[in-house]
């Protein structure tokens, strides 16, 4: 009988072995497997017990990579951490939950200047997104000190945020966020902030624009630098990834506003949008994939996903389907070697594309991105193209060389945070090496633009020709280097404004625009920061002009189209 009992107990064990290998065996079956977002990108769940060390790892090696090659992203499943996440050139850190609370850091989510002894003005190219922190850190407050090429949406402080670290920070874009204390602006000279919500807003320079936020600062234009305009005319936000229950990965399309919107999209349950499955991706990868595979896929009906690295391309990329969704992570760079077109999207409605670095070749592209061709007429006014986080850059990392960063042609396109920059420091920075005459060339009618940042450009930073635009922010600083006023100068006009209105134009409205100069080669003078037709339909409103240093007699004559005072000498003119 006991041997019997013996035998019947092992039988018993063998049966829930053989249960456990099943329900494991099912279990991996179910478990989704998880896309091939390549090396660099790092996927953590709140299980995970190094996480500290590999960010720390990563972020020792990207503090001081201006110009690196390194390109990382940090997802981060639902869940709660302990962390100090410290970012980097070329880091983006993302949270996978449908909602920025469903990702909660506690510790920080920070960008510090201490590389440069608290000097933020080139803390370039990071940003955060869909996640919710707790800061425990720098006194308990979230630290983002950064400048241009960089971004926070959809994201939830709970507790105060600064944007600087004690020394000089120098421009900076937040869109979709929430923070539960106060906002100390510090030293930024400028920012813009769209749809975001906060306790108390508390400094300002020069140039700060508030559009469709709740508890903007106290103070009208003149005598503070404050831009407030009460609603968002019209936005769909930036589409983010998310996993749900099972594992499965999405990208969430959120739907078109265009009721005019106050605050953040998430603060209610009620989210809509598309949420495209990731198996309607194609996720393409620096080492394997070029213009030719990349569009292959595109050509087939797939989303892109372009993972971090820098990608080499032959050809342009085409974008021709509507409502195709193209997104980079990591502040994937591309680089069209052969002087096309990085990128060029048809006259279709419903495009979006973000997070991108375009970086100039070596032979001059007659632009990075072009968006509908020359011939554009459609209207898009019900399913318009939304462009956001798109970043170019000429010489800095190389020489590189581009008539116009971007062109947008089509009518009704919609771009937010764009940081078009001719490199002043870096390698490949002369007056005729990182040639580029235009950052922004806008043809088409009815184009809006949150968030405009463009310089060193060495004709017009800004031309647009197209009717019905509306730029809420502009950012500009004229070029270093003209090395004499013969070579920088257009018919009977010394130099060029930064920002050019069309004469043909006659609707046109910009909110809150800055316009900076230092000029270090020569005595050159442009005549007007500013220029527009005068027309009933054309409002500029609030500009300021503000000459930084440079060679003795150098400087802006006028603000605008004659009128407004020079700034000659270290000074400051604001028109009203």
């Amino acid at each position: 009988m006991a041997l019997e009992r013996v035998k019947s107990v092992k039988y018993f064990v063998l049966l829930i072995v053989i249960a456990i290998h099943r329900t494991a065996a099912c279990a991996a079956i179910d478990e989704p497997a998880a896309p091939d977002f390549g090396p660099n990108v790092l996927i953590f769940d709140p299980s995970m017990t190094s996480i500290q060390s590999r960010i720390d790892a990563i972020f020792l090696q990207q503090e001081r990579s201006e110009f690196g090659t390194g390109r990382y992203a940090y997802f981060f499943k639902p869940g709660a951490y302990r962390l100090d996440v410290q970012l980097g050139f070329y880091m983006s850190v993302v949270g996978l939950g449908q909602s920025p609370d469903a990702v909660a850091i506690t510790g920080a989510v920070r960008s510090k200047a201490a590389w440069m002894k608290g000097n933020a003005t080139v803390n370039f190219w990071r940003s955060i997104e869909n996640i919710s922190v707790v800061p425990t850190r720098d006194h308990n407050i979230e630290v983002w000190a950064v400048s241009q090429g960089t971004a926070i949406r959809r994201t939830h402080v709970r507790g105060n945020l600064n944007l600087w670290d004690n020394g000089w920070s120098s421009g900076g874009f937040m869109a979709d966020c929430k923070i539960d204390g106060e906002v100390t602006s510090g030293s930024q000279q400028q920012w813009f902030s769209r749809n975001s919500d906060w306790n108390r807003w508390n400094g300002g320079v020069w140039n700060m624009v508030f559009l469709g936020t709740t508890h903007p600062p106290q103070g009208a234009w003149p005598e503070r630098p404050y831009t407030v305009v009460d609603q968002t005319p019209l936005i769909r936000e930036k589409p983010y990834l998310f996993i749900d229950e099972s594992g499965h990965y999405f990208v969430m399309v959120p739907r078109l506003q265009s009721q005019g919107s106050v605050g953040t999209s998430w603060s209610t349950p009620d989210m809509p949008g598309n949420a495209v499955p990731i198996d309607r991706f194609y996720l393409a990868h620096p080492d394997t994939d070029g213009a030719a595979s990349i569009n292959a896929a595109l050509a087939e009906g797939q989303n892109l996903i372009l993972t971090p690295g820098i990608y080499h391309l032959e050809s342009p990329i085409r974008v021709t389907r509507p409502n195709a969704v193209v997104l980079g992570l990591g502040y994937p760079t591309l680089i069209p070697d052969n002087g096309s077109v990085a990128m060029m999207v048809s006259d279709v409605g419903g495009v979006e594309v973000g997070g991108i670095l375009f970086q100039a070749g070596p032979i001059n592209s007659p632009n990075l991105l072009q968006i509908g061709p020359p011939e554009s007429s459609a209207s898009h006014a019900d399913n318009p193209s939304f462009f956001y986080d798109i970043f170019c850059r000429a010489g800095g990392a190389a020489v590189g060389k581009a008539t116009c960063f971007v062109t947008i042609n089509s009518n009704h396109v919609v771009a937010e945070n764009l940081w078009l920059w001719r490199a002043d420091h870096g390698k490949g920075v002369r007056w005729n090496a990182n040639m580029v005459q235009t950052g922004l060339t806008v043809n088409g009618n009815n184009v809006t633009l949150y968030g405009l940042f463009v310089e060193h450009c060495q004709g017009y930073q800004t031309l647009w020709n197209g009717n019905g635009g509306r730029v809420y922010f502009y950012q500009s600083e004229m070029p270093y280097d003209p090395p004499s006023q013969a070579l920088w100068r257009h018919e009977q006009a010394k130099g060029f404004a930064s920002y050019k209105v069309g004469d043909s134009v006659l609707d046109h409205q910009a909110w809150g625009l800055g316009v900076y100069c230092v000029f270090l080669r020569a005595p050159v003078i442009a005549d007007n920061a500013i220029e527009t037709p005068e027309a009933p339909g054309i409002g500029i409103h609030h500009i300021v002009t503000i000459r930084l240093g440079g060679v003795a007699g150098s400087g802006m004559e006028h603000v605008i189209n004659g009128n407004g005072g020079p700034v000659l000498t270290n000074r400051i003119a604001r028109v009203d």
